[in-house]
């Protein structure tokens, strides 16, 4: 009798017999994406039409119809949206769905790096760089080349680092960027070609690569070992990626690779939220899909579940004006409410007033001030009204700043653990010495080429070559390293250690605000408790940075939560009651250096669609009509042009009146007015001292 052999079969759309009932749960539209067979799919999802929940389901449809969990991808931008999609998956149906393997495309490509980095010539302890010290790499490479200026400046450090991650992401070359992003500095293109190249070769030699090098050295990889590539996407039976209108070009072509060999990859976003073109984000990799993927199929969402009509009518008017878009219609069963208000105030202080006041009135109305938002193009946009809303005792955080390891004393504590993980981490050295007292830049760099002659053993402690002005301060620092390197030890214990040793350097080197310091190293301690190993202690950081700033504006009591202050490029994806837009003006939406290409133009476009569609029942959308610069004076503004012309039956135009005046007769279809006085039995601590 012939041998048989049972090939186990793909998903079938059939749900009969299944444990979760999935025309009972999900809406038309998402139904048909859940339980779509196989193929490439892109998935249009409306802002606030379920796209997490349309996920979670398909993630559980595929276990539930026999696809090996583990052969399943869920790749995102941040590793909290990964966790959420997938631990929700996993109460849906059960732990099968904890084999799924989901994460960022950064964390995904560090684990295939760390398994083969060496076909690309790293060494598998390789460190990340962050944006940071790429910047610092970069000016000291700046430094070897002669550079000939004649009279004009050189780009900065940090300018460089933004375009050399550019042109990897994009896939283009350093004389394409500077003609199309950066003509002032076109008599350069050559030199920062031999900087680039120059940068790209310390890392390799010194083991080390930013953050950028996760996607374009997996792609390497693949390129240079198509067997590598083989093996990996033979595994892989379903890749599933979330927020693709935010992928660049190396996202794009990753995608691609990893679905090479089977060829199911359903990929979800909103060409109307790409708002990151400044990150690379690529919003051809959303539109081309279907030119990208023979036979792929187009699938929309639609049915609205966070905003009233009102808001989407609006939402809709605006999209329906871009030029390159899917076309779609949101609609939503919440039928009442109020139009969004469209408020013309004389001056930013009297918009600040507006703004505030309708915070206090709509949170005597029951509303909490966590569930309203304030959204801004810029961040300095909200200068004027921060005063205000202290002025009148209202808590609020502001959303988008500083990350827990990008600060200072945190970098300097994090870079003695990555020596020890990786001795040919110059740029870690350098920090970490030049906070011995007598040790400046050329000292430092001096040290470390000393160092790299000696790299079997590069803890243990020579004196003969160093100078004895600072040779009891490195002698101390390396009794501190050898002791982390040879011990196996946890990395809490690790980070303690050195938390010990840094105590004192802390202290002379931030003198002024050194306890606020303290208890920021004493939040990295709860944090690294949950590490069991040093590596993945240094990536997560690396790949997931914290915020700081947030946490540390949250009141310390057991008060209510603060109102939230946001730009709109960091309140993409959250969702409040109340939503204020200010400061739409035009040259701020769209930002004046848009104007000249119609593809930033429509940017700005989206961008106030976000804005728009973070709102689920209030809207108000307001600009000060008379402006102020500090050489010219005042002068008269115009508002956003995408909203000048909208039909009053969309975006219905208000008034600003004092409370204590007459307001006058009230005319018929004429614009509402808005008293700006203070709300009544405010409670003492928010009324005005």
């Amino acid at each position: 009798m012939a041998r048989q052999f049972i090939i186990q079969s793909e998903a079938v759309p059939a749900t009969d017999g299944m444990d979760i009932a999935y025309a009972d749960e999900l809406n038309t539209q998402q139904l048909e994406a859940v339980t779509w067979g196989g193929g490439a799919v892109l998935v249009v999802a409306g802002a606030g039409t379920g796209k997490t929940r349309t996920l979670v389901y398909r993630v559980a449809y595929l276990v539930e119809t026999r696809v090996p969990p583990e052969s399943i991808v869920l790749l995102t931008f941040s590793r909290r949206a990964a966790s959420e999609m997938l631990n929700r998956a996993t109460l849906l149906l059960d732990g099968r769905c904890n084999r799924v393997r989901g994460g960022t495309f950064h964390a995904f490509c560090l684990t295939i790096l760390k398994k083969y980095a060496a076909k690309i010539g790293f060494p598998s302890n390789f460190t990340i760089l962050d944006a940071s010290d790429s910047a610092d790499v970069i000016d000291v490479l700046r430094g070897r080349i002669s550079v000939d200026t004649r009279g004009k400046r050189f780009p900065r450090k940090r300018t460089l680092q933004t375009m050399f991650s550019a042109i990897r992401n994009r896939g283009i070359t350093i004389s394409e960027l500077v003609e199309n992003s950066y003509p002032q500095f076109l008599e350069y293109s050559e030199t920062m070609d031999r900087l680039f190249q120059a940068y790209s070769s310390y890392k390799k030699e010194q083991g080390l690569m930013d953050y950028d090098d996760l996607l374009v050295m997996t792609l390497k990889l693949f390129q240079q070992e198509p067997d590598v590539l083989r093996e990996i996407s033979s595994a892989i039976r379903h890749v599933l990626v979330d927020e693709y209108q935010d992928t660049n070009r190396a996202q794009a072509l990753l995608v691609k690779a990893l679905s090479s060999v089977h060829g199911n990859v359903m990929v979800v976003g909103d060409d109307a939220q790409s708002i990151y073109r400044f990150r690379g984000a690529d919003l051809g990799n959303i539109l081309n899909f279907s030119d990208e993927y023979s036979g792929a199929q187009v699938l929309k969402l639609e049915h609205n579940y966070r905003s009233t009509q009102s808001i989407l009518d609006l939402a809709n008017h605006l999209l329906s004006t871009a030029r390159r878009k899917y076309s779609k219609d949101l609609f939503s069963e919440k039928l009442k409410g109020d139009l969004p208000a469209f408020v013309p105030a004389p001056d930013v202080r009297f918009e600040s007033r507006f703004v505030s006041q309708m915070i206090l009135q709509f949170r005597e109305q029951g509303i909490q001030l966590d569930d309203m938002a304030v959204l801004f193009r810029n961040g300095h946009n909200s200068y004027d009204l921060e005063v205000e809303l202290n002025r009148k005792n209202i808590p609020f955080v502001k959303h988008g700043g500083l990350k827990l390891s990008e600060a200072a004393h945190i970098k300097d504590v994090l870079a003695h653990l990555k020596v020890v993980e990786n001795p040919r981490d110059t740029v870690a050295w350098n920090r970490i010495l030049q906070l011995l007292e007598g040790v400046g830049p050329k000292t430092a760099g001096r040290i470390v080429d000393l160092l790299d002659a000696n790299t079997e053993e590069p803890f243990i402690f020579n004196e003969r070559p160093y100078s004895s002005s600072y040779i009891d301060s490195l002698r101390t620092l390396f009794t501190t390293l050898h002791q982390i390197h040879s011990s196996e030890i946890a990395p809490a214990e690790q980070l303690e250690i050195i938390l010990t040793y840094y105590a004192p350097l802390l202290r002379r080197e931030y003198p002024d605000d050194y306890p606020k310091r303290e208890q920021d190293l004493e939040h990295l301690v709860g944090l690294v408790t949950r590490f069991s190993d040093r590596s993945s202690l240094l990536d997560s950081l690396a790949l997931d940075p914290i915020d700081l700033t947030a946490s540390m504006a949250l009141p310390e009591s057991e008060d209510e939560p603060p109102l939230v202050l946001s730009t709109i490029h960091s309140a993409k994806g959250l969702e409040f009651s109340v939503v204020f837009l200010i400061q739409a003006l035009d040259g701020v939406m769209p930002s004046s250096y848009s104007v000249g290409s119609d593809d930033a133009l429509d940017e700005e476009l989206r961008l106030i669609y976000v804005a728009v569609t973070r709102a689920a029942d209030h809207l108000f959308i307001s600009y000060p009509m008379i402006g102020h610069r500090r050489y010219e004076g005042q002068y008269f503004t115009n508002p956003s042009r995408f909203l000048a012309d909208i039909p009053q039956r969309i975006l219905e135009p208000c008034t600003l009146v004092e409370a204590d005046s007459d307001p006058g007769a009230t005319v018929n279809n004429g614009p509402r007015e808005i008293e700006t006085g203070q709300p009544k039995s405010l409670p003492p601590s928010l009324v005005d001292s």
